[in-house]
């Protein structure tokens, strides 16, 4: 398993599918058309979508062991 995961602000997301449309796993995807929400399950660390994100909203989160 990754260390890190991606984690959104979602105060600050404007909900343009970026980062949803780059995630190898789907792990990110748009919540009711108002923000971009991580299953942290899912997301492997690439970090693809902050790389991608517009708003620059996306950082790396370490993981709890």
């Amino acid at each position: 398993m990754a260390k890190k995961y991606a984690c959104v602000d979602t105060t600050r997301c404007v909900a343009c599918g970026s980062c949803e449309k780059v995630c190898p796993r789907g792990a990110i995807s748009v919540q009711r058309g108002a923000f971009a929400a991580v299953e942290i399950e899912k997301c492997v660390g690439c970090l693809l979508c902050a790389k991608t994100c517009p708003a620059g909203i996306i950082s790396a989160k370490e993981r709890a062991l």
